[in-house]
């Protein structure tokens, strides 16, 4: 996956950001929105893109586009590079493959410790016991 190719591909829309900000906010577009289309994607192939639309799932649309926005700074091009590494990280974590676990039996060696610890465990509540006198 070429990440220069990947920008390539991406929509960018500018709007005015929410805030505080007094007249700056009023008349300046820094909020910058990013979408991208999973399903269009020319440089992602298909196991990919089912990778990404089951980890991404409750963040895609219903058309399997990504939409992502930034609004952190009041440059529109700082909000612009912040935006584009959010999107990478996030599509390089959505891309890992967990390791599947491989089951293992205990060893012999815990297995003994374990009925070891529960034998002392047993003796020292028999111990607080009331003495039965019979």
């Amino acid at each position: 996956m070429n990440t220069q190719n990947l920008i390539k591909e991406l929509h960018f829309k500018a709007t005015r950001s929410s805030g505080a900000g007094g007249q700056h906010v009023n008349k300046v577009s820094s909020k910058m929105v990013l979408s991208f289309d999973v399903s269009n994607s020319n440089e992602l192939t298909d196991k990919q893109k089912e990778l990404l639309c089951k980890n991404l799932a409750t963040r895609l649309t219903k058309e399997q586009v990504l939409i992502l926005s930034c609004d952190d700074s009041r440059s529109q091009h700082q909000n612009k590079e912040l935006v584009i590494q959010r999107f990478l990280t996030l599509i390089k974590a959505s891309l890992i493959r967990p390791k599947k676990r491989k089951a293992t039996q205990p060893s012999k060696a815990s297995i003994k410790k374990k009925a070891e610890n529960k034998r002392k465990h047993a003796l020292k509540k028999s111990m607080r016991k009331k003495p039965d006198f019979d």
